[in-house]
């Protein structure tokens, strides 16, 4: 592993905790025993996340930053577009975001059609001879790596992407997706009346779908040890009708809370659910915006929240980071801890206090290290149930300047330095 694989991580940490001074009217700071702060709302019962930088937060920390004249960003999507309520929408809106803030004049994106595309695209994109280019997915890692090695002056941005040792240019973005999937699993357990829930997925061989999933089923069993999780992985994550069948399956067994976890495929499966009056929760970014159209969209009162992954941010970051100069190799992780896995407020849905409170307390656990979700955080496995990291050794621990991280051969977990 690089010896550098921790730089970004404390760097990204130290910009959580700048921008978690800037946040809204409506938050107030709890200092934790442990000298963590954690920011709050003060209201208690709108289901609004209580650990949200939004970019323009990020901006205004980085105080005025510009690009150098000429410098350029690109992006390579995965199997989608930049508008398509994805990942590639949210690494898409970081990157616009970041162009705005530094004044970068050059950008440009290529959406990829097929998994066969993932190379030229990248080939194409180097054509323009960008400073930084960000690739979205699991699937392009390894044509992200080779061109990242063929293009030394090149700085790469892989979102979702692991590797055990990056090229000196390249930085790798994981989140503990685990997290996500538990708290998304903790509302609804919370709020399910029926004792079945279910979760829409994407493909099992994609480990991130794999960390939602099992996330989801230990936060609902966490409320509710006799609760049915029902779970179905698929081949695309670009089938709104096979997302919206699966939902409506998991309505007649019972299923009374559909979570999306399958890009478009999930969404299918929210959608279909919330028009039927079930209640849903979205993936990656708030799906209230997108898939929802705002409240536009029917059922928008039964989308209770989006399980979030800050791919906007850990996006904008970096960049600003290439934009400054100071970019390194490695894997940056993204975890509760950090500001980086968070839920989204429930808009039109009303919900029980007692489902808002269980959802922020899981949030604030999993962010202070008081629970942990027993999942591996290479492949999302149970750890010793031939997880790869139960022939690890443990993984590495370095403590950083927000706290101390284990990463890279075990369960990710992040806790405040004492």
């Amino acid at each position: 592993m690089s010896r550098k694989l921790w730089a970004v991580v404390a760097l990204l940490l130290s910009f959580a905790l700048v921008a978690s001074a800037c946040g809204s009217d409506e938050a107030s700071d709890t200092a934790a025993e442990d000298g963590s702060t954690t920011t709050g709302t003060t209201d208690g019962g709108d289901g609004e996340s209580s650990a949200f930088v939004t970019l323009d937060d990020a901006c205004a920390a980085a105080e005025g930053l510009q690009a150098p004249e000429g410098f350029r960003v690109n992006l390579v999507t995965d199997i989608g577009k930049v508008d398509d309520g994805t990942f590639n929408q949210f690494a898409y809106d970081g990157m616009q975001a970041a162009v705005d803030c530094f004044g970068i004049a050059e950008n440009d994106f290529i959406e990829t059609v097929s998994e066969a595309d993932y190379a030229a695209n990248i080939a194409t994109s180097l054509e323009s001879s960008p400073d930084a280019l960000v690739t979205v997915g699991f699937l392009i890692t390894d044509d992200t790596k080779a061109a990242a090695e063929a293009n030394p002056d090149v700085d790469f941005i892989g979102i979702d992407q692991f590797l055990p040792e990056y090229p000196e240019n390249m930085a790798g973005v994981q989140f503990s997706e685990d997290e996500s999937g538990y708290i998304a699993g903790v509302l609804a357990a919370s709020l399910s009346e029926s004792g079945v829930v279910g979760v829409v997925a994407g493909r099992e061989d994609v480990p991130p779908v794999v960390k939602f999933v099992n996330g989801y089923t230990v936060g609902a069993e966490s409320v509710n040890p006799d609760i049915r999780v029902l779970s179905i992985y698929n081949e695309s994550f670009t089938d709104i009708a096979k997302g919206a069948s699966d939902a409506a399956q998991f309505i007649g067994e019972g299923a009374d809370v559909i979570f999306g976890a399958g890009g478009q495929t999930g969404s299918g499966g929210i959608a279909a659910a919330a028009e039927q009056g079930v209640w849903a929760i979205g993936v990656d970014q708030d799906e209230y915006f997108t898939t929802f159209a705002s409240g536009g969209a029917p059922g928008s009162e039964f989308l209770a929240s989006s399980a979030i992954k800050r791919v906007d941010l850990v996006t904008f970051r970096l960049i600003q980071a290439s934009v400054e100069g100071a970019f390194t190799d490695g894997l940056v992780v993204g975890t509760a801890a950090n500001d980086l896995i968070t839920y989204a407020e429930s808009h039109d849905a009303e919900l029980p206090e007692e489902a808002v409170a269980a959802t922020e307390a899981a949030r604030l656990g999993l962010a202070v290290g008081n629970i942990t979700t027993g999942i591996c955080g290479i492949d999302g496995l149970f750890l010793g149930q031939n997880s790869a990291c139960d022939d690890s050794g443990g993984g590495e621990t370095t403590t950083t300047a927000g706290g101390s991280t284990t990463t890279g051969g075990g369960e990710t977990t992040t806790s405040a330095a004492p």
